[in-house]
């Protein structure tokens, strides 16, 4: 512990996939997280939805790799039998096909061109599988106090695309601890109650990191991946300066209801994202609903400056979120009792994250990861143990990119798409979307 080859700084589902990974290729790594247990800060509060619809081809080609180590879980981490491990359900995910999403023209040609799997689906064969929707439709989305909330705007819905690969993790906690107890099998130390007070350098490079309890840890290497609060990391690490992208802290809320009487949405229903409604769900157990936002216009984003210190009660966007859901599912329940979850998502400018060195050797980022990349930690962990392989060996990244092959898909992808210098991709949905 007092002499790791690396720090990984974050115990969530990226951090723990990048441990696994390195210590896999040989370093001796201790991964430490202010929690007190691992996978406890944003991953906990994750809908661990695995997607691989994007609308950028870089980031449909990673997703589409990520799925395949969630489908072969076992396999990939090697625990023993008896170790519980998290689920991936596959129920499919299904896009609803809007104006806002360009009727997902970008997707089609996306997951066309990798060989991905996917449907286009009329509106009559939307309702076959779900018989609670309405197809009225309502775009723009609006707030509650908005005098036409609830409105249907005279069209109706055209019809949507399904990926059949699609479907949501049970426990995205327990899967960073299955990570994290695979990277222990492989030699990686953790080290949970640990808050990283400082960044060390010394001649030119980072040296380790200081702890609050005034505690020091040497490494030659610190890799940032502290979710929610990465942006005081790299602050503290002194390395903002030449960054285009920046990450904040963002609250968000996720409703958590009662299916319709009648429907069992926890085995009939899907993952289904609809920018007319400006909502996603997926199916949860015990037959309920969980409902997130797509981040509408309309919505104020509530940035938070201090990751520890927010507002953690739901707010009317809680009710928000649930009338415009009720809105494509009018026998929905709206329950007296608020449920769900209230966190903070690691958001970068663009929505698009940052896996790249820094401007000071040594140090190094996975950050604005949250609410869209939590599909992509295996071969993130990857990427970024290469990454920082290929940086050590002398590669100049920001010159010349590392090229990462994909072994499942067998496409190569330039890491320069995921660099903290990139101009802004106008590519984006510029929300959770990615």
């Amino acid at each position: 512990m007092s002499n790791p080859d690396a720090i990984i700084i974050g115990t969530g589902v990226i951090g723990a996939a990048i441990a696994f990974e390195m210590a896999k290729a040989g370093w001796k790594t201790l991964s430490l997280d202010r929690n007190a247990q691992v996978g406890h800060g944003s991953t906990a509060g994750s809908c661990a939805i695995i997607r691989m619809h994007y609308s950028t081809f870089d980031g449909t080609a990673f997703a589409w790799e990520g799925y395949h180590y969630w489908r072969d879980w076992a396999v990939y981490l090697g625990l023993p039998s008896d170790v519980p491990l998290a689920q991936f359900r596959q129920t499919g995910c299904l896009v609803m096909k809007t104006e806002a999403n360009g009727n997902l023209e970008k997707h089609i040609r996306n997951s066309a061109d990798l060989g991905i799997p996917f449907e286009e689906w009329t509106a009559d064969q939307v309702l076959t599988r779900l018989p609670i929707y309405a197809l009225d439709s309502f775009a723009p989305a609006r707030r509650l106090d908005d005098p036409e909330f609830g409105k249907p705007n005279g069209g109706r819905m055209g019809g949507a695309v399904f990926w059949p690969n699609g479907g949501y993790v049970t426990d995205p906690a327990l899967s960073a601890q299955n990570l994290m107890a695979a990277a222990e099998r492989h030699g990686a130390r953790v080290r949970t109650g640990a808050e990283v007070a400082a960044i060390l350098q010394a001649g030119g490079r980072v040296s380790g990191v200081r702890l609050a309890s005034g505690k020091e840890i040497h490494a030659p290497v610190v890799i940032n991946v502290a979710g929610p609060g990465s942006s005081v990391i790299n602050r503290m690490a002194g390395v903002t300066g030449d960054m285009t992208i920046q990450t904040r802290p963002l609250r968000q809320e996720v409703v958590h209801v009662p299916a319709p009487e009648g429907f069992d949405f926890e085995t009939q229903g899907t993952i289904v994202s609809d920018s007319d409604i400006a909502c996603y769900c997926r199916p949860e157990h015990g037959n309920h609903i969980l409902i997130g936002s797509e981040d509408p216009e309309c919505d104020p984003h509530q940035w938070c400056e201090d990751d520890m210190q927010y507002n953690r009660d739901f707010t009317d966007q809680w009710t928000t979120q649930v009338m415009r859901f009720a809105q494509r599912v009018p026998s929905l329940g709206i329950p007296s009792k608020t449920r769900g979850v209230v966190d903070l998502y690691d958001a970068s400018t663009d929505w698009i994250p940052i896996y790249d060195k820094s401007s000071l050797p040594g140090f190094y980022m996975a950050c604005g990861t949250s609410g869209n990349q939590y599909k992509n930690a295996p071969i993130a962990g990857k990427m970024m143990a290469a990454l920082v392989r290929y940086c050590e060996e002398g590669g100049d990244h920001d010159t010349a990119p590392l090229q990462f092959d994909l072994p499942y898909i067998g496409r190569s992808i330039d890491v320069g798409f995921y660099s903290r210098k990139r101009p802004i991709n106008d590519e984006s949905s510029f929300s959770v979307l990615g």
